[in-house]
């Protein structure tokens, strides 16, 4: 029998950011919608109102269930279609 001590490293892991563009003018925005309630009518008004204030495009809005992450299709086609994403709507 083995025993494992539950004890690790103890820190933050690493991250790090994308670069934020310096321009938003014809960039693409998209909005991954986690279906909470009013979380896509916030994302989409908030989208809406930065897309007419730096010119930028809305583009596509992809949906999630909040409980599970987002599935490698739905990361993909925002990955090739915007370059800048909304999300993040909680309780």
């Amino acid at each position: 029998m083995k025993i494992y001590t539950p004890e690790g490293q103890l820190g933050e892991p690493q991250t790090s950011l994308a670069p934020s563009p310096t321009v938003l003018a014809g960039k693409r925005i998209g909005i991954l919608d986690n279906t909470k309630p009013n979380a896509g009518l916030l994302l989409a008004r908030l989208a809406s109102r930065l897309a007419d204030r730096t010119m930028a495009e809305l583009t596509i809005t992809e949906k999630k269930n909040a409980a599970l992450a987002a599935p490698d299709q739905v990361i993909g086609n925002l990955t090739k279609e915007v370059e800048i994403v909304l999300t993040g709507s909680a309780d």
